[in-house]
């Protein structure tokens, strides 16, 4: 009877020893069939090699790649504009001042319709000098006849190949100093506070021809775009303390053809697009730094804008008598 009681007890300490444990499996997080090794350096999930991200320390999964971007602060022009490291705004506008004078030349009408002009009477035979209480087989053109579009699109037009007095050379020159100066200006302000800055200087320059120029003469032109834009240059240079020699000699050339080309071009939208981009760029350059510096910069846009609206519906409202041409 003793060799079957060991017998048992040795059956039975066998069947009590613990089995060897199986290895465990782990996947990924985001794709449960996949297995994987790999842990995210920042959640500590484990990652397959689709929803690796490399880190500066090892990998991480997408989304945690995803967070750390919202959290990293974006850097900030010295107004506050996003950087941008290629003018893509002055290149657009670039195109489009082309392709508009592409345009004209094959539509001439294009020029009527949409240059910069004050006032004139349109009938079966020709022109007319606008004077209020004009006869019914004429009919009001310009501004005084509610074509306010006419203060932005001047500002895209330029001088028929074959008229003027530069002809081609209107548009060439233009494009050649807007390309000079975009590519500084823009990165310097960012993209949204640079078009701000670009059209307001536009529409300063066609309100101070309407108000400082016969209404009836037409004019096309970004001159007051790139005045505008020049006086930008001059002010960023001296707000972020650059060796201002250069800038001077560029600003004193500026105001020299202002004046030596007074009586051949118009220097009212010149003068107009001057004053408009320094004002504006003052406003951008010197609003206090911090949560509220982008709305203070858009409040003086559009203070400005509003002032240029005034003046050009008060010089309206004179040139007809105090009511708008219908």
């Amino acid at each position: 009877m003793e060799p079957e009681s060991t017998q048992s007890e040795s059956s039975h300490s066998q069947s009590a020893q613990p089995q060897s444990a199986q290895p465990t499996v782990t996947t990924c997080y985001r794709h449960p069939k996949v297995e994987s090794h790999v842990r995210c350096t920042r959640c500590d999930r484990y990652i397959c090699p689709d929803c690796m991200r490399e880190a500066s320390v090892g990998h991480q999964c997408v989304e945690c790649v995803k967070e750390g971007a919202r959290s990293v602060r974006q850097a900030r022009t010295l107004v506050g504009g996003r950087i941008a490291a290629a003018p893509l705004v002055t290149s657009v506008l670039i195109g489009l001042n082309v392709l508009a004078y592409l345009a004209e030349v094959v539509r001439p009408e294009i020029l009527d319709r949409f240059s910069m002009l004050g006032a004139r009477l349109a009938g079966p035979d020709g022109y007319y000098v606008y004077a209020p209480g004009y006869p019914s087989d004429l009919h009001a053109e310009g501004v005084v006849a509610g074509e306010w579009d006419r203060l932005l699109t001047s500002g895209f037009l330029h001088s028929a190949p074959t008229e003027g007095t530069f002809g081609v050379l209107h548009i060439v020159m233009n494009m050649l100093t807007l390309w000079q100066l975009g590519r500084v200006v823009e990165p310097m302000l960012g993209r949204v506070r640079y078009l701000a800055l670009y059209l307001l200087a536009t529409l300063g320059g066609s309100v101070f021809e309407l108000l400082l120029t016969d209404p009836h003469v037409e004019s096309v032109g970004a001159s007051g775009a790139i005045f505008g834009l020049g006086a930008a240059y001059y002010v960023l240079a001296r707000r972020i303390g650059a060796d201002m020699r250069s800038v001077n000699r560029f600003m004193a050339f500026l105001l020299l053809w202002l004046l030596l080309s007074a009586s051949i071009t118009s220097w009212q939208g010149h003068l107009g697009g001057l004053l408009t981009g320094a004002a504006v760029t003052f406003a951008y350059a010197y609003a206090p730094r911090g949560p509220r510096q982008a709305l203070i910069q858009a409040a003086a846009c559009v203070g400005v804008l509003v002032l240029l609206a005034m003046a050009a519906v008060a010089k309206a409202a004179e040139l007809t008598g105090g009511g708008i041409a219908q």
